[in-house]
């Protein structure tokens, strides 16, 4: 896959807003790959040690299981490894030097699938791993007002972190416009670490997945091992989960 390499405009972009968004970056041919890289993730048995996957209950078909995201790919899928590295260059440009893999998913968002309440990435305790990140969403399918797509606020990620561990209340909220993002296969969205962003719900008949991979400066040290490992402590994908114990998705 191509290096994607962002203008002077499209860093000034994300410096004033917190994101920015490249159209159409990858093209149809490198898309048609992520999109079968996707479907192999999709179908890939669920085993401990592996991939992450974490399912969800269908908002409209009752007790219907879904496919919420999938977590930790690359070291078990050749092809995500290699966009991780392609996706590396772009936030150096970014970041002003170069840039560590923090974490990466897909999120499915199926049929009935929920949506993400407001939140900055930094209130689900990045902070104590680094100060600052930068998030990566390749678009595989359509992402539509009526599928979910990404909502984003712009300028307010110059606030910083208000608070980790919590969402953002209404008071937080009362001065934030939430724009609907939608993206096409091929778009690229980077965006801060602060940015305030949320979706809906979605309430169409088709599958929207997203892929995300995140990154922090690599002065700052290589902290995916340990994420994972704290995060396999106190949110394990499903098929490590003790019988039993409440798991909540706080963040």
């Amino acid at each position: 896959m191509k290096t994607p390499i962002l203008s002077n405009e499209q860093i000034k972009a994300f410096k004033n807003d917190g994101y920015v968004v490249l159209r159409g970056d990858f093209d149809a041919d490198e898309m048609t790959r992520v999109e079968q890289w996707a479907s192999d993730v999709e179908t890939m048995p669920e085993e401990t040690g592996k991939q992450w996957v974490y399912h969800e209950k269908s908002l409209t078909e009752g007790d219907k299981d879904l496919i919420c995201r999938i977590e930790n790919i690359s070291p078990f899928h050749n092809g995500f490894e290699e966009l991780t590295e392609v996706l590396k260059a772009p936030v150096g440009q970014l970041l002003g030097e170069e840039a560590a893999l923090f974490k990466e998913k897909i999120n499915f968002k199926m049929p009935g699938g929920d949506g993400f309440k407001p939140h900055q990435d930094s209130q689900a305790g990045w902070d104590k791993y680094a100060e600052f990140f930068i998030s990566v969403l390749v678009c595989i399918d359509e992402a539509t007002v009526e599928n979910g797509c990404l909502q984003m606020v712009a300028g307010n990620h110059t606030r910083g972190l208000y608070r980790s561990w919590e969402p953002l209340t209404e008071d937080d909220m009362a001065d934030m416009d939430f724009v609907h993002c939608p993206t096409k296969p091929g778009d690229i969205v980077f965006f801060d670490c602060y940015a305030p962003h949320a979706s809906d719900p979605n309430t169409s008949d088709k599958t929207r997945r997203i892929y995300f991979a995140t990154y922090n400066k690599l002065s700052e040290g290589d902290h995916l091992a340990q994420y994972y490992a704290d995060k396999h402590e106190n949110y394990p994908p499903d098929i490590d989960r003790l019988a039993g114990k409440d798991y909540v998705y706080r963040v």
